[in-house]
């Protein structure tokens, strides 16, 4: 298990949820599974209890610690997309999933987990400043998935 490493609480799907990233993201995987040595309450000794898994590199696990906490935009994971179609093909894998759309890039996953599919094209105009951030911001602001080619010609002016 890496030295830092975020844990994301499920009420009782960790494991369908890390292998759903595990093949909807490159550099992602499943590792060990642990299983519940007893009794808890929100599950029965034998149940899956934790998922090591990893995320676009980062390292996850995934606790099945039953309805208590859910998930937030205060959490989200930021996958940063090279152009529209791994843009498209990342949204539409987690919104087609049971996910659902939100603003500006973000949408949910299934299990209320929020993700940020962001263009290296947005990246890119806010970090230039100016009017470019300004305008680039701006059509941002209208979007739900974000569009590339929008954002570029926002950028333009």
């Amino acid at each position: 298990m890496a030295k830092n490493t975020i844990c994301v609480w499920y009420d009782k799907d960790a494991e369908e949820a890390a292998r759903f990233y595990a093949k909807t993201f490159p550099d992602s995987s499943v590792g060990a599974i642990t299983r519940a040595p007893g009794d808890y309450p929100s599950g029965k000794q034998g149940e899956v209890l934790v998922v090591e898994f990893t995320v676009a590199g980062v390292a996850c696990i995934g606790l099945n610690g039953g309805p208590t906490f859910k998930h937030n935009e205060a959490f989200s994971f930021q996958i940063s997309t090279e152009d529209q179609e791994e843009t498209d093909r990342y949204w539409n894998a987690i919104v087609g999933n049971g996910g659902e759309e939100s603003a500006c890039g973000w949408c949910k996953d299934k299990w209320g987990v929020s993700w940020q599919i962001t263009p290296r094209v947005l990246t890119e105009a806010m970090n230039a400043g100016g009017a470019e951030a300004k305008r680039a911001f701006d059509a941002m602001m209208d979007m739900g998935k974000i569009d590339v080619a929008a954002i570029e010609a926002a950028r333009r002016g």
